[in-house]
């Protein structure tokens, strides 16, 4: 399989998970529990932190994967 064609689908599933864990945050029972405990829950922590780090690998691998 083409590379190229992996890390654009690695991007596009990051980019997804990260958008998914930023509106699950922005929700109003997330919101509740953040001004209550100070953190969002642990699924939409998750959900950021594995969307951003999928979307780097992606990002890198199209900038410096061999072609």
């Amino acid at each position: 399989m083409n590379k190229k064609i992996i890390a654009l689908v690695l991007l596009a599933v990051g980019i997804a998970l990260f958008i998914w864990g930023y509106n699950m945050s922005q929700a109003p029972t997330e919101q509740v529990r953040e001004f209550a405990t100070g953190a969002f829950s642990d699924k939409a922590t998750w959900l950021m932190i594995g969307g951003g780090a999928l979307g780097l690998i992606g990002v890198l691998q199209l900038a410096f994967g061999k072609k």
